[in-house]
């Protein structure tokens, strides 16, 4: 006897290694249902629009400009994502010598297209075109974001000489409210506008890509860039994507022979194919959670 019971020791034991599965089965159903069957609001996936849906926009310097503002040119990764991820409509503001970050003689500019690196050829004043263009009824509102800059900031930065220190202003709310020619540090510069994108385009996905590696600077200036990127990508709750790893550019191989560029720096046809097609792969990921 055990405990009272009246069962043989054996019986009961008998009975464990019965029982137990069958409890553990009982039970794997019954979470199974109740995850099903649950309405709370908060356990409702958020649905997110198809590709076919999305109007894409996208921002950037040269490897991103040389796409075509209708992304439609080979040498241009754009190409070669909007082919593959094939959105509703697909435009670049992307301007050649943009940097993410301003001077001290930034304002607002939307006219100038140097082509070159100067005061106002900032991705400020391409979300200030791009907000423009909205607001005329020119630009479909965006459902996608895409800014890839950051390699003018690693390369010019003598021109750009407070690029990679800290962030100067690190309260956001007061950070908005600055004159872009205060914003002279890569931090600043990043977060300022991805702010501003924000306060018009509520509803868009932003997305963040960090500069390929290049021969015009170190791997190592590049990767403190995507590091700053990145960090603010955090701060802000966006996702970032490491150019300077995912995509087929590497300094060492471009600087013996140029495979995939056609100056160590901006992508030919095929370097921006693959780029292009690993970046549709990696973003339709990214707005499928």
């Amino acid at each position: 006897m055990c405990g009272g019971t009246g069962v043989p020791p054996h019986l009961i034991t008998s009975m464990k290694r019965l029982l137990c599965p069958l409890f553990a089965l009982l039970l794997m159903i019954t979470c199974s249902s109740a995850g099903e069957g649950s309405s709370a609001k908060g356990d409702t996936p958020v649905a997110q629009p198809s590709p076919a849906d999305m109007h894409v926009v996208i921002l950037g310097d040269s490897n991103s400009s040389i796409g075509g503002d209708s992304c439609n040119l080979a040498p241009g990764w754009t190409k070669w994502f909007n082919e593959a991820f094939v959105p509703a409509s697909c435009r670049s503001y992307a301007r050649s010598g943009a940097t993410w970050t301003n001077t001290s003689r930034t304002v607002r500019n939307e006219e100038e297209n140097t082509g070159l690196l100067s005061d106002n050829n900032v991705i400020y004043n391409q979300v200030c075109r791009l907000i423009s263009a909205h607001q005329s009824g020119i630009q479909p509102t965006p459902n996608l974001i895409i800014v890839a800059a950051g390699t003018n900031d690693a390369w010019f930065l003598k021109r750009r000489p407070k690029a990679l220190q800290p962030a100067i202003v690190t309260d956001t709310a007061a950070l908005s409210q600055l004159k872009p020619s205060s914003i002279l540090t890569l931090a600043d510069a990043v977060t300022y506008n991805c702010l501003l994108l924000k306060r018009h385009f509520p509803e868009a996905r932003i997305i963040l890509l960090t500069p390929m590696q290049c021969t015009a600077t170190t791997t190592e200036r590049i990767r403190t860039v995507g590091d700053i990127i990145s960090r603010c990508g955090e701060l802000l709750d966006l996702p970032v994507v490491r150019q300077d790893s995912i995509c087929c550019i590497s300094r060492e191989q471009e600087a013996v022979h140029h495979r995939y560029t056609v100056d160590g720096i901006h992508t030919n046809a095929a370097g921006a194919e693959i780029n292009g097609l690993r970046l549709a792969h990696v973003i339709d990921s990214i707005m499928q959670h």
